[in-house]
């Protein structure tokens, strides 16, 4: 049963501990592909993209996994670099609201994605909570969808406010709001996703 410090325990034979993420970036992906909805020709090209931020210097993963080794959810992020390609898509959205400063000695949650199967059952919060936790930067950005979602409701329980919206990736067909938390994530006592 997954535990997580001030939570209730509510996730029957799951754990979230450290993954090799590049040894099991395949079973990743599909789990993203499932909750993301991602065509084969964008697993492709995010493969790519994992693989290339896992060599970056402070990246790091966390895994759901069932008592029997199946990988439920994941998450990975690093340290911001302003010269890594999200921060210059996001900067000039960023400056436009006076929020720019977030781009500094931030930690960026890069992915994080849980099997439509398990949503709703507090491994989000707890994937994102976990690798957070061990950030030494004192905030948190990243990028969500820009519509009203489970996500940005987990996001927003946990402290993250939108920074910046309507912000556009080239080729995302939806526009993407940009979030940030300080640190450590705040906690609340039921649900969750």
């Amino acid at each position: 049963m997954l535990s997580i410090p001030g939570d209730t325990p509510r996730i029957p034979d799951v754990q979230v501990a450290p993954v090799d993420l590049a040894s099991r970036v395949d079973e990743a992906l599909a789990v993203q592909a499932l909750a993301f909805g991602l065509s084969d020709d964008e697993i492709g090209v995010r493969r790519h993209i994992v693989l290339r931020h896992l060599m970056y210097p402070g990246c790091r993963a966390f895994g759901a996994t069932t008592g029997a080794g199946r990988l439920v959810g994941f998450v990975y992020g690093l340290p911001n670099d302003r010269g890594h390609w999200w921060s210059t898509v996001v900067e000039p959205y960023l400056r436009a609201t006076a929020s720019d400063r977030w781009l500094d000695d931030s930690f960026v949650i890069t992915e994080l994605h849980v099997h439509p199967e398990f949503q709703a059952r507090g491994i989000g919060r707890a994937l994102i909570t976990t690798i957070t936790d061990g950030a030494v930067q004192p905030k948190s950005i990243l990028s969500a969808i820009d519509i009203e979602s489970p996500a940005r409701r987990l996001y927003r329980s946990l402290g993250y406010e939108d920074l910046a919206r309507q912000v556009h990736f080239p080729s995302a067909p939806k526009p993407y709001a940009v979030m940030g938390a300080m640190l450590p994530l705040r906690r609340h006592d039921g649900g969750g996703n």
